[in-house]
């Protein structure tokens, strides 16, 4: 696959991954944390807003691969 083609597709999946992470964050902590105090609420927003990065990394690490060389 073309370097280009893979970065396009990877800019895609990015962007869908934040936004679908995001709405279903957003969508457990409105039905989980309403009765909950700050501290519980500062865990979750922490936990949550770093464990985007795990399948990020996999996404861009998966764009940089180099091309199969071909023969």
């Amino acid at each position: 696959m073309p370097i280009r083609l893979r970065k396009l597709i990877g800019t895609i999946l990015l962007v869908a991954l934040v936004i679908i992470y995001a709405l279903v964050a957003t969508i457990i902590a409105v039905a989980q944390l309403s009765e909950s105090g700050p501290l519980v609420h500062l865990a979750f927003f922490l936990l949550s807003g770093l464990l985007w990065i795990l399948p990020a990394m996999l996404i861009i690490k998966w764009m940089l691969k180099a091309p199969k060389p071909s023969s």
